[in-house]
């Protein structure tokens, strides 16, 4: 029997929406407010789906504890609290939050060995929310 496991954690991290390979004009078209040089920030909402057999003998796909242990230490530590702009990850990408779902859902795909990873979702805002799924 297949179950699925969906968690959520938050974070709180800021960005702005620039891409070198643009000029000043084609940026503030395309990326509007979010090309603010000083960039501005959001309360992410983060969503990690993992699937699996449900242990016989728990009653569980997997023990939360260890998937708040791989998120905790992987995710949120990592983006908490930051400019996305001046991460690695970000050195190539414009960081929308399409390119940080990417990001956190190929970080959790290697971290994850206890369950199978189905996908990531960040909601941005109340209105804009974003999934990836491999």
């Amino acid at each position: 029997m297949k179950a699925y496991l969906t968690r959520r954690y938050m974070i709180s991290a800021s960005h702005r929406l620039h891409s070198d390979e643009l000029s000043p004009e084609q940026n503030n078209e395309i990326f509007g407010k979010c090309n603010n040089p000083h960039g501005h920030g959001h309360n992410y909402m983060i969503e990690v789906t993992v699937s699996g057999q449900v242990d016989a003998r728990t009653g569980m796909v997997c023990n939360l504890m260890d998937l708040d242990r791989v998120v905790g230490k992987e995710i949120v530590e990592r983006y908490d609290h930051q400019n996305l702009n001046l991460l690695p990850e970000f050195e190539r990408n414009v960081p929308t939050t399409e390119n940080l779902c990417i990001a956190v859902y190929d970080i959790l795909e290697r971290g994850i060995r206890f369950a199978h990873l189905d996908k990531v979702r960040i909601e941005e805002t109340m209105m804009n929310s974003f999934e990836y799924a491999g």
